[in-house]
C-alpha cells in the first residue's frame, strides 16, 4: 500500500469516529504493577474529616443573640441536633418573662410537640394545679405571682426517651443564655434530667427539697409531675417543696 493509500485509510477511519491508536495484541492492564503515582504514601497520616464541634456552634449562636425572640429564632435554625429531624416543632416557652420563678424541665412529651408549648398535657395540668396552691400561674402578669417556663431540649425525643449526654451538652449554651435573659430569682429544675443539666447530678429522691445554686441562681430540685402521676404517695413532699419555695419568695 503506497502513502496515498495509506494516508486515505487513516482518513477514513479518523471520519469514522477512531481517534486512538491501539497495540497489535490486547493489553491486561490488571496485570500491570501499581504505579507510583498510585501508591499511598505510609509515612503521611491518614486524611481527617473536618467534624463540625456542635456545641462550640451552639455556644457561640447562644452568645450572640440580645432578646428572647433572637434566641428561639437561633434555636429554630440550629441544625445539629438530631431531635429537631423528627420534631413536629421547636418547643420554647411558655408563661411570663417577667416571671421571678423559671421552671425548667426536661424535654417535651406528644402533647408539648403537637401544641409547641412546654407542660401542657397531664404532667402540665397537674403542674398548674400544684402551683396555683401556692399563687402561682403561668398566666398571672405580675411578676410576684407569675411563671416561667421552658425545658432543657425543645425538641421531643423519639418514643419520649430520656434525652441523651450529647443532647444536653449541644443545648446547654441555649438554656444558660435563655436563664441570662429572663433573669429569675429562682429557679425549679423539674426532674432527674434537668437536675442533671443544671446542677450535675442525678437522683431526684435524694436531690428534692435541697436548695442548691446554677447560673448564679438559687435551684429547688423538685419531682417531675410526670412522677408524681406514677407515685401518687410522694406529692406529700411535692407538697412541701411548694411551701419550701412559697416561704422563699416572701422573704
Amino acid at each position: 500500500m503506497g502513502f496515498w493509500e495509506m494516508k486515505a485509510a487513516l482518513e477514513w477511519q479518523i471520519a469514522m469516529g477512531a481517534d486512538e491508536a491501539i497495540l497489535d495484541a490486547p493489553v491486561d492492564r490488571y496485570s500491570l504493577p501499581e504505579t507510583p503515582s498510585k501508591k499511598a504514601d505510609a509515612s503521611l497520616p491518614p486524611p481527617v474529616e473536618d467534624k463540625i464541634d456542635a456545641v462550640a456552634v451552639s455556644r457561640a449562636t447562644a452568645e450572640s443573640v440580645t432578646d428572647l425572640d433572637g434566641l428561639r429564632a437561633a434555636m429554630d435554625a440550629y441544625e445539629h441536633c438530631e431531635l429537631k429531624r423528627g420534631a413536629r416543632q421547636l418547643v420554647f416557652s411558655d408563661g411570663q418573662p417577667n416571671a421571678k420563678v423559671m421552671i425548667i424541665g426536661e424535654a417535651p412529651g406528644r402533647d408539648e410537640d403537637m401544641q409547641g408549648k412546654p407542660f401542657v398535657g397531664r404532667a402540665g395540668q397537674l403542674l398548674d394545679l400544684m402551683f396555683s396552691h401556692i399563687g402561682l400561674s403561668r398566666q398571672s402578669p405580675a411578676a410576684e405571682t407569675a411563671l416561667y417556663i421552658t425545658n432543657v431540649l425543645p425538641w421531643r425525643p423519639p418514643q419520649n426517651r430520656d434525652p441523651q449526654p450529647d443532647e444536653v451538652a449541644m443545648m446547654l449554651p441555649f438554656l444558660k443564655r435563655h436563664v441570662e435573659l429572663i433573669d429569675p430569682d429562682i429557679l425549679i429544675a423539674m426532674g432527674n434530667h434537668s437536675c442533671q443539666a443544671l446542677l450535675g447530678q442525678r437522683g431526684i429522691t435524694r436531690l428534692r427539697g435541697k436548695w442548691a445554686e446554677a447560673l448564679g441562681k438559687p435551684v429547688l430540685p423538685m419531682f417531675h409531675p410526670a412522677y408524681l402521676l406514677r407515685t401518687p404517695e410522694a406529692k406529700r413532699e411535692a407538697w412541701a417543696d411548694l411551701l419550701s419555695l412559697k416561704a422563699r419568695l416572701s422573704k
